[in-house]
C-alpha cells in the first residue's frame, strides 16, 4: 500500500522494508480505513531490544501497532517481551547500552519470569481521534510550547 501511495504521489518518501513507519506512512495507512488497523511483525531492528523474536523469522519482532482510522496514526504500540536472560544481554550489548543500567530488568528474568506482553497507549492521540480534534497538541492539558516550558 505504501508503494502504491508513493507511486501515486500521495507519499513523499518511498518506504523500504526493514525501516520503521514514519508519521506520514502511518497517517496514509490509517486514512484508508474507517476503523483501527493493526500492523504487526515489524523488523526487529526498528523495535525495542526487549521484544521477543518470531521463532520462524529471527529478523521479525513479535510486536504490533494500532493505527487509528481517518489519518490519526499510531495510538497503541505493544509486543511480546523476551524471556531469555542471555538474549537480553546480547541485545543490550548489540545496542551499545550500559548493562549496569539494565541489571534490574535482567533480574526479572534471572529470578523467574513467564511469557508476557505489554503495550503503551498514547492518551492524547486516542483523545484526538475519539473527539475528532485536528491536532494532538490541543488534547494536552499543559502543552510545552515556545514560550511555555512549565505548566
Amino acid at each position: 500500500m505504501l508503494d502504491e501511495g508513493f507511486a501515486a504521489g500521495e507519499l513523499e518518501n518511498k518506504f523500504e522494508w526493514g525501516g520503521d513507519l514514519g508519521a506520514p506512512d502511518e497517517t496514509y495507512l490509517s486514512s484508508k480505513y474507517d476503523r483501527p488497523v493493526m500492523v504487526h511483525h515489524y523488523p526487529a531492528a526498528v523495535k525495542a531490544f526487549y521484544m521477543k523474536r518470531d521463532p520462524d523469522r529471527d529478523e521479525i519482532a513479535l510486536g504490533v501497532d494500532v493505527l487509528a482510522p481517518e489519518g490519526y496514526g499510531e495510538v497503541i504500540g505493544g509486543g511480546e517481551r523476551a524471556t531469555s536472560e542471555e538474549f537480553l544481554e546480547q541485545q543490550i550489548a548489540a545496542h551499545g547500552l550500559p548493562k549496569e543500567a539494565f541489571e534490574w530488568y535482567l533480574d526479572l528474568r534471572r529470578y523467574g519470569s513467564v511469557s508476557h506482553a505489554g503495550f503503551g497507549m498514547g492518551i492524547e492521540r486516542c483523545t484526538a481521534w475519539m473527539c475528532g480534534i485536528e491536532h494532538v497538541r490541543e488534547t494536552i492539558p499543559f502543552p510545552r510550547m515556545l514560550y511555555r516550558l512549565k505548566p
